[in-house]
């Protein structure tokens, strides 16, 4: 399977290795990619192969596709466990996500009262004001850390903005405790260049990190689907459980997707 891009504003529901039966919210356009991330391992592809023309999706649109979406569910008798704002891109950029998340939550109280509000976000919004009291509200800010190491970073992450590590684990201590960390271990190559990031080189100091933010718990995973460097590979199950085991010693709670 190749990489590919999602339905928007609604998609799934989808099984989920981290969250369970999970309906995915997509405020970026189906035709395209819009993120300020360049990840060398999105399934959604490479920016550069994903630009679109279209913009984000609206409010009203967003809200009436949702909750056509959570009714049709409820009228089979499925209830998703998570609603959760990812897609084709970095959901924080939209400038309709802080009124998308009132809306969701409305909607989830009024037709799945039992599933949770999740945001899988790379965290580059994290500190805007109005992004950041929107992230307080959902069940589950799960911010994107895979490293401390600002090369490594430029080299895997591919920011497109401004991007200042320290800044980022300042902005993620500041959620208080409300902040789940999302961490993809690897290892391959691509363009000449070797990527590994599960040894204690780049383990330790992101472990410090960790600890300075203290999140409510971490999530280790590994490459699941096709990426658009096809040479990458995934983390072997028991170097991730070794790097789990690191986080929960440290007194953080840790779940793995191998």
């Amino acid at each position: 399977m190749s990489t590919f891009l999602n339905d928007s504003p609604v998609f799934g529901p989808v099984h989920s290795r981290r969250l369970g039966i999970s309906l995915g919210l997509n405020l970026m356009p189906s035709t395209g990619k819009i993120c300020t991330f360049d990840c060398i391992y999105c399934e959604n592809g490479f920016n550069e192969s994903r630009k679109t023309d279209d913009t984000y999706v609206d409010l009203d649109e967003f809200r009436q596709a949702l909750e056509q979406k959570l009714k049709d569910l409820k009228g089979q008798n499925i209830t998703p466990d998570v609603l959760t704002f990812a897609g084709n891109g970095e959901p924080t950029e939209s400038p309709i996500f802080p009124e998308a998340v009132d809306a969701a939550i409305k909607l989830r109280d009024a037709y799945a009262p039992s599933a949770k509000i999740a945001v899988l976000s790379n965290g580059t919004c994290a500190g805007r004001p109005e992004v950041h009291r929107a992230l307080l509200k959902v069940d589950d800010n799960i911010l994107k850390l895979d490293t401390v190491d600002p090369q490594y970073i430029r080299m895997l992450d591919r920011p497109q903005v401004a991007y200042d590590i320290h800044h980022q684990i300042q902005t993620f201590a500041s959620f208080n405790g409300h902040a789940i960390i999302q961490t993809i271990f690897l290892r391959g190559t691509y363009n000449g260049r070797n990527f590994d990031n599960t040894s204690q080189r780049f383990v330790q100091p992101w472990l410090e990190a960790l600890k300075e933010i203290k999140p409510s718990r971490v999530t280790v995973y590994t490459i699941a689907r096709d990426t658009p460097a096809p040479s990458l590979e995934k983390a072997p199950k028991d170097v991730l459980d070794k790097i789990a085991k690191q986080v929960k010693d440290s007194g953080i709670a840790c779940s793995v997707s191998y």
